[in-house]
């Protein structure tokens, strides 16, 4: 005699098959259309990325800077592979990362299909957010399916910046941590240079390149930390831009008080080249050198890493107020964002060239 389970057994057995391929269905589709959100960048786009991001790519220096400071752990490797001088100054499980290139800025070297087969989750780009970027972030986007933001990246805006890149990639709690400090450091500086009387606000001139006839305009991202310690850019007279290239005739008109060096060659030959020896700077010997590792100080690229170069600025042009502290804050700062506990070795090598004139 046949059981009730018998008697019905093959349908019973299709509706349950039917049964399980629906659940199989919603399974996958409704949590595939779940594990994506709508994020908003800085450029007021609002771009669908993924619920969880684990693989992010920079797509310049400005964006590798905040990447490495604020999540290491999701980078797919460097804009460009970092010298060995600056592996020094970085943390041992990122230094030896592979360098993927770059899609934005001068000399972009990467492209549309390496980016893809690299499998990112996200693309990030800091800096401008204009019409320029926001078109190259959306064809990119398009060209690649992966998502891409624009996050600004004034120097003003540097606790924004954090907050903002935290929140799109769940690391709210380490952005906040940052971007306090950001907060900080502008308002200290701002304070201490505030007591300094308009009067003996100083004059600077700031050299790129081995020559030292590269500088930045008015309005310059690059010229920003002037600006935040109240300095005067001598070369705002030129104009309001980007980079430029001036000439010595100019800058012995300008006769700044201060010159910053990028280059070692510039730093070291300005002090003893006859044709700059009429400036005040070079007479009364205030000539530094930006540091630069393992990312500059005071652009080079224009992202957070110039936080120290604040305080390296104030304590230089304005010693007497206070903020000259430079090897404790350095000490601080790198351990802070750059995960590495300086040597005192390494440390005197990021310092020596940027308190004094060459010898």
């Amino acid at each position: 005699m046949l059981t009730h389970f018998d008697r019905h057994g093959p349908s019973r057995l299709r509706l349950i098959s039917a049964l399980a391929l629906l659940w199989t269905i919603w399974f996958v589709a409704i949590p595939a259309a779940a594990q994506t959100r709508a994020a908003v960048d800085s450029a007021g786009r609002t771009v669908q990325i993924p619920a969880r991001v684990s693989r992010v790519l920079a797509a310049g220096p400005p964006a590798s800077v905040l990447l490495y400071t604020l999540a290491p752990e999701m980078m797919i490797g460097w804009v460009q592979e970092p010298s060995p001088e600056e592996k020094a100054y970085l943390a041992a499980p990122y230094r030896d990362m592979p360098a993927h290139g770059r899609l934005t800025g001068r000399g972009n070297t990467a492209n549309i299909e390496s980016v893809i087969a690299l499998k990112p989750d996200l693309i990030v780009d800091v800096g401008s957010t204009d019409a320029t970027y926001v078109s190259l972030a959306d064809r990119v986007q398009q060209q690649t399916g992966i998502p891409y933001v624009l996050i600004d990246g004034r120097l003003a805006r540097t606790a924004e910046t954090y907050r903002t890149f935290g929140a799109i990639v769940g690391r709210q709690e380490r952005a906040e941590e940052l971007a306090r400090y950001a907060e900080a450091t502008l308002r200290d500086m701002r304070q201490r240079v505030e007591a300094v009387p308009t009067d003996r606000r100083l004059g600077v001139y700031y050299g790129r390149g081995a020559r030292g006839l590269e500088t930045g305009l008015s309005g310059s991202i690059n010229l920003e930390v002037l600006d935040a310690v109240g300095a005067r850019n001598v070369a705002a007279a030129a104009g309001k831009g980007g980079l430029t290239t001036v000439s010595l005739e100019q800058i012995l008109a300008w006769n700044p008080d201060v010159i910053l060096a990028l280059e070692p060659q510039f730093y070291r030959d300005v002090a003893h080249n006859p044709l700059w020896s009429g400036i005040k700077a070079v007479r009364d010997r205030r000539i530094y050198r930006a540091p630069s590792l393992p990312y500059g100080w005071f652009d080079s690229p224009p992202g957070g890493n110039r936080l120290i170069g604040l305080r390296w600025l104030v304590a230089v042009l304005y010693p007497d107020t206070g903020a000259n502290d430079l090897r404790q804050a350095t000490r601080g700062f790198y351990r802070q964002f750059y995960h590495v506990q300086l040597t005192d070795a390494l440390l005197d090598g990021l310092l020596r060239d940027a308190v004094s004139p060459p010898p």
